[in-house]
């Protein structure tokens, strides 16, 4: 998963951060995509708002090294998010 400048922007004025650290903001970003798709369903955080939101919480957690509480806080977020790709899943094999 490819992290454009602009998430990258976005999530460092978010957390305050500057241009040092883009490296490793990109990989946190990227790691956060990919397990949150696991998790939600095959989601474009370029497109879809609930979904940055949840990948920037994520990433902020990993960059503050607390990691081991993001799903429990965010369990709910994170159902809401599979729950909605599951449905527009089944709705698309109504059509």
């Amino acid at each position: 998963m490819s992290i454009t400048d602009t998430v990258l922007g976005e999530f460092k004025e978010r957390m305050h951060l500057e241009d040092h650290e883009d490296e490793n903001l990109r990989r946190i970003l990227s790691a956060s995509v990919v397990a949150l798709k696991k998790a939600c369903g095959d989601y474009d955080i370029n497109s879809d708002e609930d979904f940055k939101e949840l990948v920037f919480e994520r990433s902020r957690y990993v960059y503050n090294d607390a990691l081991e509480f993001f799903n429990k806080n965010f369990l709910s977020e994170i159902n809401s998010l599979g729950i909605s790709k599951a449905l527009e899943g089944d709705s698309d094999a109504t059509v």
